[in-house]
């Protein structure tokens, strides 16, 4: 969601050229199995060839502020009580944030402070039985000058992130409880920066060699044209051929971004698995605008990533109010994301998801109304039976309500602020043991309509009658799972 000790000796290692730390293989501990992608594609299987269903939360506890402040004020003993709530309710991964603030304010060098806490958190899972998923870092706890930029054009953070994660991959190499590594919460690529511009420009040239091709192309008189000068596209371009050109650059921009970091991550540690927590317009189905596509297309993501991630809420027709003429729409419009992000042949997690509940929301004053823990817990089950087969992983956001967010996730929880159990987590519980037969059964769908990405970039008609499209044949045939 947008808001948004070492044990024993120590050794060094140099991975690409960068000297970190490695826990030697002896201190690693070996009760849990790693986790491999399924050599068909779809799900994932442990060392001993068992199926495993990615089934936990997101992590961060009440609080601690909005944006919670994971580590700053990262409490062991309650991290413990949780990982111990959490396996107990049938739960078996937590995704947790890296931040700047806590990890990685210099670049090139890792804050000791935390990863003495990041080392202790895993120490805990490693307890609970419980996997490890973190994100690359965010902006939670604050950012570096060098960072408050363009985050995913810009040559200065791609560097300095490259050097973050053959740092940190080498590091935690063999820990079997960092079940994978997310490049980062929803990144989306900006419109208009400095470094988009300059690459824009540069990806002209290569495009086209000479101004009287681009043109041509874009229909227009070459007189003045020149690379050097192209500016980035206004917002509000109409579609045609400049704006389906920009959004193809912008596409490329996202894919270096990924290709980059998981190539040092995998020279650190060639077995560890990584993934991008895609923000859901990366299927343009349901976007304001052009500008709106966050261009992390997963047909051209999915061949640089071990497996693929989705996260999903439930904005169809706005803000979602539990009215029963919404949620056809939207489980609808949560089946054509799913869909599409799994047809590549890797398998899918739905990473964040879930809704409110067991409360009225205080966001934009308080507009939205009180829905019950049972309306929650619906949706909550709806979500996972209609991806059932398509995903192989889900994590709710939050395993708290968390009172002070400035969004859902204020009723968003299992469990209430104080830790009591409300009728999600019951949902959840119910649901833990059936989620390896519910994924390992391929769904049937019924007559669905192709998705035309070039077209739905770029042109807000083609998305509604999609989206119109879509919901039709949902409701003549939801399909079997």
């Amino acid at each position: 969601m947008q808001h948004r000790c070492l044990h024993g000796r120590s050794v060094p290692l140099f991975a690409a050229g960068v000297a970190v730390l490695l826990l030697p293989a002896a201190a690693l501990p070996s009760s849990l199995p790693q986790i491999r992608v399924a050599s068909d594609g779809r799900g994932f299987v442990t060392s001993a060839g068992e199926p495993w269903v990615a089934f936990g939360v997101n992590y961060f506890r009440p609080g601690t502020g909005w944006a919670p402040q994971v580590w700053r004020q990262f409490d062991a003993e309650a991290t413990r009580r949780d990982f111990a709530r959490l396996k107990e309710m049938g739960g078996n991964c937590v995704r947790v944030f890296l931040t700047y603030g806590s990890f990685y304010m210099e670049r090139g060098r890792l804050a000791p402070e935390g990863l003495a806490k990041f080392d202790r958190f895993l120490e805990l899972a490693e307890e609970a039985g419980i996997y490890v998923h973190p994100t690359g870092p965010d902006h939670w706890e604050g950012l570096p000058d060098w960072a408050r930029g363009d985050r995913i054009a810009d040559e200065t953070v791609l560097a300095a992130l490259e050097d973050f994660w053959k740092q940190f991959a080498a590091r935690y190499r063999g820990r079997r409880a960092l079940f994978a590594y997310d490049l980062l919460n929803e990144p989306e690529v900006r419109w208009d920066t400095p470094a988009m511009k300059a690459k824009w420009q540069t990806w002209l040239q290569k495009q086209y060699g000479e101004p009287a091709k681009l043109a041509r192309a874009w229909q227009r008189d070459s007189q003045g044209l020149e690379f050097s000068a192209a500016p980035v596209p206004p917002k509000d371009t109409a579609a045609g051929p400049e704006l389906a050109d920009y959004q193809r650059f912008r596409e490329d921009v996202a894919d270096e971004w990924t290709r980059r970091q998981v190539a040092a991550i995998k020279a650190a540690d060639p077995q560890a698995l990584v993934t991008v927590g895609l923000i859901q317009w990366s299927v343009p189905v349901n976007i304001a605008a052009a500008w709106h596509y966050s261009a992390f297309r997963p047909a051209r993501q999915a061949p640089l990533l071990d497996f693929m991630e989705i996260h999903f809420y439930p904005l169809a027709n706005g803000f979602y109010e539990y009215r029963e003429e919404d949620e056809p729409r939207n489980l609808a419009y949560l089946e054509s994301v799913v869909r599409e992000v799994a047809r590549f042949g890797k398998p899918v997690i739905v990473a964040e998801f879930g809704w409110y509940g067991g409360g009225q929301p205080t966001i934009a004053n308080g507009v939205h109304p009180f829905a019950s823990e049972e309306q929650q817990a619906r949706w909550f089950r709806r979500a996972i039976e209609t991806t059932a087969g398509l995903a192989h992983g889900w994590l709710n956001w939050s395993f708290h309500d968390h009172p002070g967010a400035r969004d859902v996730t204020e009723f968003i929880g299992l469990l209430t602020a104080d830790g009591r159990e409300k009728a999600a987590g019951r949902a959840f519980r119910e649901l833990a043991p059936r989620l390896v037969e519910l994924s390992a059964r391929p769904p049937v769908l019924g007559d669905r309509p192709a998705l035309d990405w070039d077209r739905l970039i770029v042109d807000p008609k083609a998305r509604r009658e999609f989206s119109d499209r879509y919901l039709q044949a949902w409701r003549v045939d939801p399909g079997r799972r």
